[in-house]
């Protein structure tokens, strides 16, 4: 069964799907291990951890569909993908589409901002004119031809331009064949009721702590008609402190016997990257 049709069945039968944000196979084999149906490769996450960069427009089409490969060759569990723009116009759009599908993704976010974009809890975002952003859309549907991809399309225009704006691609967009909507950023809960009670789902909400939009948990989003949760940075946030904190406790003692109990241990995380496995493979073709 293609990835993005369990992204369907799972999400029908559940009602709602919490999806974690990852950024590179370690992170992936660790959230397919947590038991969820769905994980998200976050650019936002990806341009943090591979260049040292933030969100910023810096990430590139290949670096994107790199970490896509890397992540769904070690994980049988759906992958949906942070695209970006698309990285261009149409034309790039169907690369994207047809690159990931490639690397073995199940679906992809599409969004209409103006490139380089940024991140939608940044400020100074733009957004290209509505039917530009359409004929991309298309151009995404149509290049998966008899493969199925999931085609979640995000606009970031409530920032922009305002919410009736953002309500207004949104609506256009799902009627235009997309799969899921996302309404990037609304400030209240209040927005997103209206945008719920307007916008065809399924419907995705960005949790980012500390960002723009109320952090909520999956019943409240349900009852307010968000069916797709992505947490995009609880990981690499937990994961920035906690280096920093080891960093910090190794440069000032220059030993970790005080914060053993805050590493994973050697066995368990060997167990993680598959070492048994490497072993077994070993023992079998050694000469």
């Amino acid at each position: 069964m293609e990835k993005a049709t369990l992204v369907r069945r799972y999400l029908s039968e559940k009602g709602q799907l919490v999806m974690p944000g990852v950024f590179d196979a370690l992170s992936a084999k660790i959230a397919a291990r947590a038991g969820f149906e769905v994980i998200f490769i976050t650019g936002y996450s990806v341009s943090a951890t591979l260049l040292g960069e933030p969100d910023f427009g810096l990430l590139t089409q290949t670096e994107i569909v790199n970490a896509a490969q890397r992540v769904c060759s070690v994980v049988d569990t759906p992958v949906i993908v942070d695209a970006d723009t698309g990285y261009g116009n149409a034309i790039n759009v169907i690369r994207t589409v047809r690159d990931l599908i490639r690397a073995g993704a199940a679906g992809m976010f599409l969004e209409d901002q103006i490139w380089p974009k940024r991140c939608g809890h940044m400020k100074g975002k733009q957004v290209i004119p509505v039917d530009e952003q359409l004929k991309k859309l298309r151009a995404a549907i149509e290049a998966r031809n008899d493969s199925d991809f999931y085609i979640v399309a995000r606009t970031d225009s409530r920032q922009a331009l305002g919410l009736t704006e953002a309500i207004t691609r949104g609506i256009a967009f799902k009627e235009a064949g997309a799969d899921a909507v996302f309404v990037e950023a609304p400030e209240s809960k209040e927005e997103m009721k209206e945008i719920a009670d307007h916008v065809p789902g399924p419907l995705v909400a960005n949790m980012l702590e500390r960002g723009v939009t109320p952090l909520m948990g999956p019943q409240e989003l349900k009852e307010l008609g968000f069916d797709l949760i992505v947490w995009p940075l609880a990981p690499l946030y937990s994961v920035a402190k906690s280096l920093t904190e080891v960093y910090s406790t190794l440069r000032r003692d220059g030993s970790t016997t005080k914060i053993l109990d805050r590493l994973m241990p050697f066995d368990e995380f060997n167990e993680i990257v598959g070492l048994e496995e490497k072993y077994a493979l070993d023992k079998k073709y050694r000469t």
